[in-house]
């Protein structure tokens, strides 16, 4: 993809999402960016990617549940639920191909599998789903474990430049923890991706 085109993608993006989406947007791509660069990923790939990874934020629940019965996009009970935050992930993949006229499968399987990971993931899987988790504006974490949330922070963020597997499977178990300390339901591929990388 051209630098031209980028720039009318973010421009959309701009358009399309509540400023502070967009700001989260902006900090994903350019973490992802980032992370392509030190681990040999495509540059650009990652910067789209990271552009549209939450392309279908702004979208109700019901327009995202119609289109992906529209290109039958299998959803699981998580998936689907009202309020869901797994949701847009598998609805931005859509509207990536649809409206933005993304044909690479890798680019559009990492905004498909940014909330939830899954088995074998591609590099640029990875780097999304890490730089969606560690974008600089991020001021929380989702563990009570180990040091200060701030400091559980610092420590993944460093990690993310040196091992991308390592940082993965942290991150799905400071997540795993999370969701089970506040008796959330936990969508199985996220489970699922956890006992892969373990």
């Amino acid at each position: 993809m051209k630098t031209a085109d980028l720039t009318k993608l973010r421009k959309k993006m701009e358009k399309n999402l509540e400023p502070n989406r967009y700001e989260h947007t902006l900090s994903v791509a350019y973490t992802a960016a980032n992370l392509a660069a030190v681990h040999g990923e495509d540059v650009q790939k990652a910067l789209v990617a990271g552009v549209l990874h939450d392309c279908a934020k702004s979208l109700s629940h019901k327009k995202q549940i119609a289109l992906c019965d529209k290109y039958h996009v299998h959803l699981s009970p998580m998936e689907a639920a009202e309020n869901s935050p797994l949701l847009h992930a598998k609805t931005g993949s859509i509207l990536a191909r649809e409206e933005y006229g993304i044909e690479d499968e890798d680019i559009l399987n990492a905004i498909s599998y940014h909330t939830t990971g899954r088995p074998q993931m591609s590099v640029l899987e990875k780097i999304i789903y890490i730089a969606d988790y560690i974008e600089p504006g991020r001021r929380h974490m989702k563990r009570f474990g180990d040091g200060a949330p701030m400091e559980r922070l610092a420590q993944i963020r460093q990690m993310a430049y040196r091992d991308l597997d390592e940082t993965l499977l942290n991150i799905l178990s400071d997540t795993l923890d999370y969701l089970q300390s506040k008796g959330s339901k936990i969508d199985p591929m996220t489970r699922t991706t956890y006992e892969y990388y373990k």
